[in-house]
């Protein structure tokens, strides 16, 4: 095959994954080339393209998935020049389209064809198009929090939930619990955050960075000037979103429940590897051809098309046999005494 780098016809990703299958290399189990990939997801920058590996290796870590076996480093000579390389497994593959540019037309049929994939696989489908982006965005809100948290309790924040409230009042236009409602968020334990969509998750972004920064910037000293800022702040978020975008927060459709997301790719992408154990494959291969065969007799001999097939009825057989050929009685098909072979 051609390097994908010194190629002017590059095939596209086609959603039905024949062209991806075919770029893959075997070693014990197979593996595609990250250039390789590169090409078909639409990419001719290998310092972008480096970019979306790194972005889908910190995916990864967000669900706790090891990477060490899926993005290995490689190197690999174009044009007699050696150039950096990584060997990915089918799940990095993946990893790396969902977190590509889903404008390019190539990289959204990689990505309807690993989320069918992933699908087919755990037995419930997955919303894509900002999985990857909203597991980024509401980690960060997650660590936001805890630090909003702190200039909170040093500004004289007692009441965390009231503080909280006012926050998504402000930005909301109606009192928190509402917005549960409105999000179909039921149970003490869950987040009204875990069923945004990406813009929204940015939008609270902003909103508890914001509202952080004018705590320590005021130094409000009690509750009620907490809150005051909090709710202050979501009018701001509020009025700038519906400038930009024409839409009100509350109007933004609610997102796949997260947990389903993380919980989807990473059970996923860990049955990803034995698609591609070759051995693995052999195995089962060989199980499901013995399956398929016809049940060969006991005296069945190697070699002989008609006992493979499973031919019961006397093929091979003289009627002077000794042995116990069926033409002479007896129960052999094929019998390899003198008188049969």
């Amino acid at each position: 095959m051609a390097d994908p780098e010194s190629s002017s016809q590059v095939a596209l990703f086609a959603e039905s994954g024949e062209v991806f299958e075919g770029l893959a290399k075997t070693n014990g189990s197979r593996y595609w080339s990250a250039r390789d990939l590169m090409k078909v997801l639409g990419y001719n920058d290998w310092a972008a393209f480096k970019k979306v590996i790194n972005k889908a290796i910190s995916a990864c870590a967000l669900l706790n998935i090891q990477v060490f076996e899926m993005f290995v480093q490689a190197e690999r000579e174009i044009h007699g020049k050696v150039v950096e390389d990584f060997k990915l497994s089918r799940s990095a593959c993946c990893m790396t389209a969902l977190n590509a540019d889903s404008k390019k037309r190539n990289v959204a049929a990689a990505q309807m064809y690993f989320v069918a994939l992933v699908e087919t696989l755990v037995g419930y489908s997955i919303e894509h198009a900002e999985s990857m982006d909203r597991l980024a965005i509401r980690e960060e809100i997650s660590e936001r929090e805890v630090l909003l948290s702190q200039a909170a309790a040093a500004a004289g924040v007692e009441q965390f939930d009231y503080f909280r409230s006012a926050g998504y009042r402000g930005m909301y236009d109606m009192p928190y619990q509402d917005l549960r409602k409105l999000r179909g968020v039921t149970g003490t334990g869950r987040s009204v955050l875990d069923f945004m969509g990406k813009d929204e998750l940015a939008g609270n972004l902003f909103r508890l960075t914001l509202t952080e920064g004018r705590l320590r910037r005021d130094r409000t000293s009690s509750q009620a000037q907490a809150e005051h800022v909090a709710e202050q702040v979501g009018h701001t978020v509020r009025r700038t979103m519906i400038e930009q975008t024409g839409v009100a927060p509350e109007q933004l459709p609610t997102a796949q429940d997260i947990r389903t997301v993380r919980r989807g790719l990473k059970k996923g992408t860990n049955e990803f590897g034995p698609l591609d154990d070759i051995e693995s494959q052999r195995v089962i291969e060989a199980k499901v051809t013995g399956e398929m065969l016809p049940e060969r007799g006991e005296d069945a001999v190697p070699g002989c098309a008609e006992c493979a097939g499973g031919n019961l009825a006397s093929h091979n057989g003289s009627p002077h046999c000794t042995s116990g050929s069926i033409a002479s009685g007896g129960t052999k098909a094929h019998c390899t005494c003198d008188y049969c072979y």
